[in-house]
């Protein structure tokens, strides 16, 4: 079984899974030594990595790294490809062809523009990006999960009645998860969820359990630029201490030095 195939069955089953998204090869490598089944890219992530601010990051760059993380574990992996190489049909097509020649299993794309002034598409037209992505994925020779994301909630859009109305055209062009990231209301995702047939991605914020998006209808729960903000901050905290304390005590919290060095070292066997 392909790992398309293999990411594909993560979404069948009973309750929601967790994608949580690293942002380097040392990050993926360290959540598919705790057990998760399948990782994300985080685009925020990766950016902040690099000292951008998210969405600075172009296209080739982004693939590039995207071929580095999906071959950097066994575990399926898909990527956060913002609106991908561009804005038209055939670009979201291209996105697709290039997601799969970097060893991807999957990936998303936004109907967010990148435009401060307009910062969503006009409706036939994300939906035109959706079906040429969608035809894309069918065409090729592995199985490959394609995300479509409504962005409004993100934007200063907090329509509810266009979201399900945009994922549910999306899923009829033949995307295979759909996803509207920004929601932070329970019943909100309970309706965004009934309202479509394939599975719905949620992005984890405090409040949220998997029991209750799963019971909510989820079936994939993802971390976004979470654990990248996260790892910041502990930076910030550590810094804080030094600079005003004149303490160490956060270094009893890092993770030891031994173990990191064997999990990263060549298998000698």
């Amino acid at each position: 079984m392909d790992k398309g195939a293999i990411f594909r069955k993560l979404h069948q089953g009973a309750s929601a899974f967790i994608i949580p998204n690293p942002w380097d090869i040392g990050t993926a490598k360290l959540l598919a030594s705790f057990g998760f089944e399948a990782l994300a890219t985080t685009s925020a992530g990766f950016a902040f990595s690099r000292g951008l601010p998210d969405g600075g990051v172009g296209f080739e760059t982004m693939i590039h790294h995207c071929r580095e993380m999906a071959h950097a574990t066994a575990l399926p992996v898909s990527a956060d490809l913002e609106k991908g190489k561009g804005d038209s049909a055939e670009s979201a097509a291209e996105t697709i062809f290039a997601a799969e020649a970097a060893g991807l299993a999957g990936c998303s794309l936004e109907d967010h523009t990148g435009e401060a002034d307009k910062p969503i598409y006009e409706f036939s037209h994300a939906v035109e990006r959706v079906a040429a992505a969608a035809e894309a994925a069918r065409a090729l020779k592995h199985d490959f999960v394609f995300t479509a994301r409504a962005e409004n909630f993100l934007w200063n859009r907090p329509d509810l009645d266009d979201t399900i109305r945009r994922l549910q055209a999306f899923e009829k062009v033949g995307a295979d998860v759909l996803y509207a990231p920004g929601i932070t209301d329970i019943g909100m995702i309970r309706t965004l969820c009934s309202a479509v047939t394939k599975p719905v991605n949620v992005l984890a914020v405090p409040g949220f359990s998997v029991a209750a998006l799963s019971e909510a209808g989820a079936k994939r729960i993802s971390l976004g630029s979470k654990l990248t903000t996260y790892a910041f901050g502990m930076m910030e905290r550590a810094s804080r201490e030094m600079l005003g304390q004149g303490t160490f005590e956060f270094a009893r919290d890092g993770m030891p030095f031994a173990r990191l060095q064997a999990m990263f070292s060549p298998d000698e066997r």
